[in-house]
């Protein structure tokens, strides 16, 4: 049996624009399985939409917090997930 989904939502401040943010971040949820999205806001930060198993969603949650290489992440916000039952794939929303 499969183990239900959890959904979680994230808005991450600091430089997380410009530095391949939201590839970093797709290829990631695709490593872990889960379904999603990413895209970068007006205001300077990163808005990611994800769902998936509780222990995948719990790394993938520590790994954010880090960033990919060249990014500074200063502050990470839990926001509401609104993502349809089921979603498959994760995507850059541009």
């Amino acid at each position: 049996m499969t183990p239900p989904s959890t959904e979680r939502g994230f808005r991450l401040g600091g430089r997380v624009q410009g530095v391949g943010f939201r590839w970093w971040t797709q290829a990631l949820a695709k490593e872990l399985g889960i379904a999603g999205t990413v895209r970068n806001c007006s205001d300077g930060t990163v808005e990611v939409l994800a769902q998936g198993g509780a222990e995948a969603l719990e790394t993938f949650s520590a790994k954010l917090r880090e960033g990919p290489p060249h990014a500074r992440v200063e502050e990470v916000r839990t926001t509401e997930a609104d993502l349809p039952p089921g979603m498959e794939g994760f995507r850059i929303i541009h």
